[in-house]
């Protein structure tokens, strides 16, 4: 995908910030013999403290920023989330909520404004983001909308040793570094980062032993199908960033469920053979591009999500499946068209806003079916409410 020819210029302050990220990623090459991973690259770009694109202070979420997530589309988002919460928070005794990358806040606003109306607030709301400056706005947030609850909000700097109650992760899975494999002619290859006159570029490097070999190398098979494939040529995202995540929270969950909504497939989708580019994406002010090296720290930089290595990942712990479905038969399960019968029809100013945002929430034209949820849980959690259709399980 080509860069847009109108992409917005950046300010001469964003971009000397661009360019002292750039002068860290090559220093970091240098240091590195010459050569980093991608999964390397992507880590400074995005989360190098004070430089990165999420510890940086730029705006990132929303009109104003490079993209715009579910709950800052509709606040229907994190009241139907609520609903799914209740139901776990109810089941375990002592339970918090824990929420990797809260963003703007909104979600976390909008979930305890629900869980207030339905009388289940949490004892803590526990905050775990890399971003100061999101830290800051979060707080605000609350402060400006819901002074009264501020008091359960709590941040983290690092992981709790141990956690009961409910995880959630909103588009984050995505923005976790990964490992960019090239397979050509019968041989593997790691796609990596070089510097060349003051300029990133592509370098590829063979690939042939360690834990991405072995992952690389299973899914070769699959990938490569036709009768001659001497000239066969696939890049793909591998990520272990991801499979370490789990496990971590296999390891501090002690009872409750965590609930991961994301872009992505299962395996035999995300690895089918004419994906051969990979799902490599870039956001910079509502533009989505593919190259990684434009204005390092200014843009967002994902890729979808791998399902099936979250449950390949959960099969070695004490993890158990709850569901895995559409972020469309998600919110319809949780009730979202029950919420959104509160509002009168009659009431247009307010009853037409919201339908429009629901459409966005749940239509496949929309987030409803490129978006999942998948739930893990620990410790006899009940089946939950937001799977109670449309389940996709088999499909990992």
């Amino acid at each position: 995908m080509p860069l847009p020819l109108t992409l917005p210029v950046p300010s001469d302050t964003a971009l000397q910030h661009s360019h002292a990220v750039q002068e860290a990623i090559q220093d970091k090459i240098n240091a590195a013999g010459g050569w980093i991973s991608f999964a390397q690259y992507m880590e400074l770009v995005l989360y190098a403290p004070g430089l990165g694109y999420y510890s940086g202070g730029a705006t990132k979420f929303g009109s104003e920023g490079d993209f715009v997530t579910a709950p800052e589309i509709s606040s229907l988002f994190g009241r139907t989330l609520a609903r799914q919460a209740k139901q776990i928070l109810e089941h375990t005794k002592q339970a918090d909520i824990l929420e990797f990358g809260a963003g703007s806040g909104k979600l976390a606003l909008d979930l305890l404004f629900e869980l207030e109306k339905l009388g289940c607030l949490p004892k803590k709301y526990y905050i775990l983001d890399v971003s100061a400056d999101l830290r800051q706005r979060q707080q605000t947030l609350f402060e400006n909308n819901a002074p009264h609850l501020i008091s359960l909000l709590h941040w983290l700097e690092q992981l709790p040793t141990k956690f009961t109650g409910l995880i959630l992760a909103n588009e984050v899975l995505d923005a976790m570094p990964g490992h960019l494999v090239v397979w050509h002619k019968h041989h593997l290859y790691e796609r990596g980062v070089t510097c060349e006159d003051k300029t990133l570029k592509w370098r590829e490097q063979p690939l042939s032993d360690g834990t991405l070999f072995e992952l690389a190398s299973k899914l070769t098979p699959q990938i490569m199908t036709s009768d001659d494939q001497s000239n066969a040529h696939y890049i793909s995202e591998i990520n272990l960033t991801t499979r370490r995540f789990i496990c971590s929270m296999a390891d501090i969950l002690q009872q409750g469920a965590m609930i991961l909504i994301d872009y992505g497939f299962g395996c035999n989708e995300y690895y089918h053979p004419q994906r051969s580019q990979g799902t490599l994406m870039c956001h910079y002010r509502h533009y989505a591009h593919d190259d990684p090296f434009y204005l390092p720290g200014l843009q967002d930089i994902t890729s979808h999500v791998d399902f099936s290595a979250v449950i390949d990942t959960m099969k070695n712990t004490e993890l158990e499946l709850q569901g895995y479905t559409t972020q469309a038969h998600f919110l319809i399960n949780c009730g979202i068209t029950e919420i959104l019968a509160q509002t009168p029809a009659e009431n247009v100013t307010q009853y037409l806003p919201l339908t429009n945002q629901l459409q966005k929430l749940v239509s496949p034209a929309e987030m409803g079916e490129l978006f999942k949820v998948i739930a893990l849980s620990k410790k006899n959690c009940p089946p939950l409410i937001g799977f109670t259709s449309g389940d996709k399980s088999h499909l990992l």
